[in-house]
């Protein structure tokens, strides 16, 4: 990608990266704009030091994939910074980028009401008067080892800052309503959970979401086959919990029949086949499921290559069609890579928050939002954030009006997974110690009670039951593909039964 030199940034990298680190560090990009979300960045590497430009003409932050102590390998990112000859010493304008934002979200959320601590106060006087000694050092001798563990202070005190703001917001919601009527609800796969497995999660959620597989129940054009949902609606209803159903249509996973590739695929035919399955299958469940996930990653689609405008109007011909059908159905439309990542290689395409605010602008108003926020997967999937940016991105689509559904899911192991889209890797970063059973428990427990805590959140999601059955995202599951319950599903199960409904 060639991009007019509207603006270079160099930055000093420390000696201690390793060639995985510095391989890592391609994914560099620039962010800015209104919803702060990527766009393209041209980069130059030398030894030690990296050039960044910029392919538009407005401040922004650089976002960068670094190795943060005690945080895992997360998205970080600078302040804003200007052209200069000199270079940045990288990991200080990290320092001074997260401590720019914990502060500053310090002060925010203190307005709005929360009580410090004295813990979290020390912890942001450390991180600023270590931020102080090696601003002070960069200007006579850089000291990248240095920073890098302010860096981690930073982090620390940005995890115990959410923390204190989810204990508090909850308390508050309690003192009006001793439990919240948010859903807490796990997407199942085709097969009922064994007898041992459904007591789990029944006693961790209180609805689930029904998959409904287009390539599975439409192998052939025109001929449906609904066994496999009719005996899992059965069961569901049987053991009453809540039913979801959904996604109808993924614009951008494994789901889609082979035969759509059959035929020519301009825009009118395919909506005529989105259109001509979502109807059978709301016909078929009316009365039945009253709530409908439409549409997953309807903002993205590496399959269909469609533009913005195409997915754009094929998602709104999906809602009319849903509509048409039950007018009092409630409809939910999900976006991938909330963020923005594919941003940062595409100029012509909206932001995901941008793609939202067409929609709904064009008249489409669903029940809710969903963001699908899975963590250490690629392509689709989004790149490690900590909770305070997880935060700051609930709190962006809040600005929409419109209720969100959160759907969550991180990796609980490293290595290939047969049952997986095999176009999904483990390329995104990972959580604190990496992907082990029990990363994956905290990484739920510290993402599921934020997203709970949130007013604006109606519900939250968790991408995929069990690893035994054919799946999205590799490892993801709260069951392993040997049937064995992970350690993560123990603290969903105590969320639910401290904060919801049961």
């Amino acid at each position: 990608m060639s991009l007019a030199n509207t603006g270079t940034m160099r930055f000093q990298l420390p000696t201690r990266l390793s060639a995985d680190e510095l391989q890592e560090l391609e994914l560099t990009c620039v962010a800015g704009g209104q919803d702060n979300m990527p766009f393209p960045a041209e980069l130059s590497f030398q030894p030690g030091e990296m050039a960044v430009v910029r392919s538009q003409e407005e401040s922004g932050n650089v976002l960068v994939p670094w190795n943060v102590e005690g945080a895992g390998q997360v998205m970080a990112r600078t302040a804003s910074l200007m052209e200069r000859d000199r270079p940045y010493q990288l990991a200080l304008e990290l320092v001074r980028g997260k401590l720019n934002q914990v502060r500053g979200q310090a002060s925010d959320w203190g307005m709005g009401g929360l009580e410090s601590t004295p813990e979290l106060d020390a912890l942001i006087r450390q991180a600023t008067r270590g931020f102080g000694r090696v601003s002070t050092l960069d200007a006579v001798e850089p000291d990248s080892a240095a920073a890098e563990r302010v860096l981690g202070d930073c982090y620390r005190a940005a995890e115990h800052l959410v923390a204190t703001y989810t204990n508090q917001v909850f308390r508050l919601r309690h003192e009006r309503q001793p439990r919240l009527d948010t859903l807490l609800l796990c997407r199942l796969g085709l097969t009922p959970p064994a007898e041992a497995a459904a007591a789990e999660l029944k006693r961790a959620f209180n609805a689930v979401m029904i998959p409904f597989p287009w390539n599975r129940i439409e192998p052939s054009e025109g001929e449906f086959c609904w066994d496999e949902i009719d005996r899992l609606l059965h069961w569901a209803q049987g053991c009453g919990v809540p039913v979801l159903g959904g996604p109808l249509v993924d614009f951008s996973g494994p789901s889609l029949p082979d035969w759509l590739w059959q035929h020519e695929l301009d825009s009118s035919s395919l909506a005529s086949a989105l259109c001509c399955f979502a109807d059978a299958a709301l016909r078929r469940y009316r009365g039945r499921i009253p709530v409908w996930q439409l549409a997953s990653a309807c903002n993205y689609s590496q399959v269909l290559g469609r533009s913005d405008d195409e997915l754009l109007w094929l998602t709104m011909r999906l809602f009319e069609c849903a509509h048409h059908v039950d007018a009092d159905l409630q409809f939910i439309v999900s976006v991938a890579q909330p963020w923005g990542e594919y941003l940062a290689t595409q100029n012509d395409c909206n932001s995901p928050f941008l793609f939202v605010d067409n929609l709904l602008r064009s008249g489409m108003r669903p029940a809710s939002l969903d963001l699908e926020v899975v963590m250490g997967c690629g392509p689709r999937g989004s790149y490690c954030r900590d909770t305070l940016e997880f935060s700051r991105l609930i709190d962006l689509y809040s600005m929409l009006g419109v209720p969100l559904q959160i759907t969550l899911g991180y990796p609980s192991q490293p290595g290939p997974d047969p049952l997986a889209d095999p176009d999904m890797r483990l390329s995104a970063g990972h959580w604190r110690g990496g992907f082990t059973p029990e990363v994956q428990a905290e990484w739920a427990a510290d993402f599921a009670t934020l997203a709970l805590c949130k007013p604006s959140v109606q519900a939250v999601q968790w991408v995929h039951w069990s690893d035994a059955e054919p799946h999205l995202f590799p490892h993801a599951g709260l069951v392993d593909a040997q049937g064995n319950i992970k350690p993560a599903l123990a603290p969903l199960a105590r969320l639910r039964q401290q904060q919801l409904r049961v």
